[in-house]
């Protein structure tokens, strides 16, 4: 079996990430899941974020959409911690 690659601004070999592997929910509802994890190792890879620093805009962004009323655009200023 052949893994994937794509390559970076700064030509490193980055693995894909896998939408068949074991694990995956049949009917695909974890698609978005998978591709949130990807970008998350590649920002954290990448420097760009750490990974305390990625999870506290997480948390940031959640509590803005609980705090968010039902229609209106989720806002990182809703944050009521921010």
């Amino acid at each position: 079996m052949s893994r994937a690659y794509f390559h970076g601004a700064n030509g490193r070999k980055r693995s894909r990430p896998s939408f068949y592997k074991p694990g995956r929910r049949a009917d695909g509802t974890d698609y978005y899941d998978c591709w949130v994890a990807a970008l998350s190792r590649l920002v954290t890879e990448l420097s760009i974020a750490s990974g305390p620093e990625l999870e506290a805009l997480v948390g940031s962004w959640q509590r803005a959409a609980e705090a968010t009323p039902h229609g209106t655009p989720i806002a990182l200023a809703n944050d009521p911690l921010r």
